[in-house]
This record gives structure tokens, sequence and C-alpha cells, in this order.
């Protein structure tokens, strides 16, 4: 009887009893990090790859900086990410071939298809083509992960060399989730731009690229990357431009619209093997000159042309007119109907360029370029 007394008291205060002499198993124990959700210590860091073309981030007076040495220069680096690099090219971004973008994009691709768990990938490049390039990768990786692309304005020789500065930035950049399906990214002086809009500003100013009409995407700020709006249009992993397929880009040329131009310079293009050229016209598409035979010469010649603005912004419209063009080009005394110029929207004309190489890889009909150019 007073066994059970003491037996029922010890459960009161939740103590187990035993009897004497009885045998008692060791309650299991549970590890920690079984049952303990993962903590920002112990979570794996995201892994990014740097693939570096060179540019003036690279150009240290001397000899410049391989894609190892881009990634020692930067303290903090190995809290962000785990970062590979590796040494695409080591030139000025004006240097890199047509055959090297193409080389460029199908090594992101790769890099992609490989590894399922890579976080994202930093493209080091030039600045004075480099939005060029960031755009041809927003159209030709397929891939909803982040590509960022980045640079410097000053080399590692100058005093306010901001090229550490700007690669880490982009590496917080590929290594954010909240990155992915923005298509490719521009991020430099911690602000984030889509690849379609950005363009170099200024040619020796630090606050060069921006979007202009459009605004940036995000900024990355000291606690975290902020992200306002994405990019709209096709890019990336909708796109349809399969580099795999593409053994060469086809020429374009680009033709700027001033006073009185002449337009046997574009007849000199096409006569020369341009498949395609773009026109920075003046205002919302005036031309000049003579520069109307040569348009008309073009497309006589089966040459689409695109109309872009040289104004710096602001958006070619497709022409509502319904009257097609007529050409005076060639024998015979009927005029036939030309195909109509191809507006180019809002797209820079060097940006243009890049969208109408890949846009002749697949069709030269009229009618699908001008939905390429709507939709891209």
């Amino acid at each position: 009887m007073r066994k059970a007394s003491v037996a029922f008291l010890l459960c009161l205060v939740g103590v187990a009893w035993t009897p004497a002499g009885a045998q008692t198993a060791a309650p299991p124990v549970q590890s920690s990090a079984a049952v303990a959700p993962a903590t920002a210590a112990t979570r794996p860091l995201p892994r990014v790859r740097l693939v570096a073309t060179g540019g003036t981030i690279s150009n240290r007076r001397g000899g410049r900086l391989t894609a190892e040495d881009l990634v020692a220069s930067v303290p903090g680096l190995g809290d962000v990410a785990a970062l590979q690099a590796e040494q695409f090219a080591n030139v000025g971004s004006s240097q890199l071939t047509l055959s090297q973008w193409l080389g460029i994009a199908q090594r992101l691709n790769t890099l992609f298809r490989e590894d399922p768990d890579l976080a994202g990938i930093v493209v080091t490049s030039g600045t004075d083509t480099l939005e060029e390039l960031a755009y041809f990768l927003h159209l030709t990786v397929r891939d909803r992960r982040p590509v960022v692309v980045t640079g410097s304005m000053r080399n590692p020789s100058q005093v306010g060399y901001e090229g550490p500065a700007n690669l880490l930035a982009s590496v917080r950049v590929a290594a954010d989730a909240r990155a992915a399906g923005r298509g490719v990214l521009v991020v430099l002086n911690d602000e984030i731009n889509g690849a379609r809009d950005v363009t170099k500003t200024d040619a020796l100013r630090l606050l060069t690229f921006a979007a202009r009409s459009f605004g940036a995407l995000g900024v990355v700020d000291a606690d975290r990357v902020v992200f306002r709006r994405t990019a709209e249009g096709r890019h990336t992993a909708s796109s349809e431009f399969d580099v795999s397929q593409i053994a060469a880009l086809p020429r374009v040329d680009v033709f700027l619209v001033y006073q009185g131009a002449p337009g046997d310079l574009l007849k000199a293009a096409v006569d020369l093997g341009a498949r395609g050229i773009v026109l920075a016209t003046a205002g919302a598409g005036a031309i000049s000159g003579t520069q109307g035979e040569g348009l008309a010469y073009a497309r006589e010649k089966g040459v689409p042309v695109v109309s872009t603005t040289r104004a710096g912004s602001g958006r070619i419209a497709p022409s509502r007119s319904g009257a097609p063009a007529t050409s005076s080009v060639g024998p015979g005394p009927a005029e036939r109907p030309l195909p109509p110029r191809i507006a180019a929207g809002d797209l820079s004309a060097v940006k243009a360029r890049v969208l109408l190489m890949l846009a002749l890889t697949k069709t030269s009909d009229a009618t699908d370029l001008q939905r390429m150019f709507d939709e891209y």
C-alpha cells in the first residue's frame, strides 16, 4: 500500500518510478541536427559559377587578372557563395567575336544542363559592348536560373577600382533564388538592370549603366537583394533561339540617319553580303538624303530592314498605313510591292542588330520577323 502511494505521488510530479531490481530501457536520444531546421550558419552555401571573358575589370597594368585572381581580390566572397571560376577569354569586350558569343552562350547552357544544383552564373565583360553581350545571352541562355553580367569602369591599377564591389554584388544576385526567371541581369554600382533595357549612358562615369525610361529592376543593399519589378517579353527559358543549332551568325549592319546621308552605303552593305540592315532613324522613323533609295535596294534584294531610333529612347511602332512600299529598282515597267520596314519597338540599334542576327537564323519573312521584334 505504501509503495502504491509513493508511485502515485511520483506520477503526479512527472517522475517515473521503477520498482527495485527492475530493468529500464534508456529513452531514445534524438539528434538536434535531425529535428532542428537548418540555420543560416549550417545551410550549404549556394553554388555560383564565374565565367570570365576579360574587360577593364581584369586589365591590370603589367598583365591581366585571371578568373582566379578576380575571386581572390574580393573580401568576403566565400561567405556569400561557393564559387567556382573559369576563364573563357581575357580580352576587351570589343575584341570578342560573334563566334565567341555563340561559344559563351553554349558554355552557359552546358553548365546549367549538367549541374541542376547550380544557383546561377556570373559573367565578367568589358563595359564597352557589355549591353550587347548581355542581351545576346538574354535571348540564348535557355534556363530560368540567373545569369548576371558585370564589369568595371576603372581598371585594377586605378584609384577607386570598383571591380571587387561589382563582382561581390553580382555573386549575391546570382546566388539569390528570387533572381530566377527575370532574364539576364546586369549588375554594377549595386543596381540591377534588365539586359533588354540597360545601356551604357556615359563613356567615363562610374554610374553609367541605366535603363533610361524603364528604370532598374532592383538594388543590392547591405542586408539583402531587393527586386521591385521583373523583365517583360520573351527571354531565356522561353526563347525560341537554340544556339546549339547555330554554326555562325549572319552579317547585319547598322546605319545612322543624319542630314544628307547617302544611300549608296546601304547598297554597298547589301552587295558585300549583309543579310539584314538596322537603321537608327531620326526621331520616330525619318530618313534623309538618298537613304530611301538604299533601303529600297536592300528590300528589293530580299534584305530585311529594321527601324529603330537614334534618340536614345522611344518606341518605333510597326507601320499601319496599309500602303506597301514599291520598288523602282531593276528592270521592268511595273513597280513591285516591297516588304515593309520592320519596327524595332524600343530596342536600341545595337540590340536590334543582336535580335535580327538571331532571327535571321530562323527566317527572313518580314511578318515573322516583326512578330519576333514584338515578342522579344
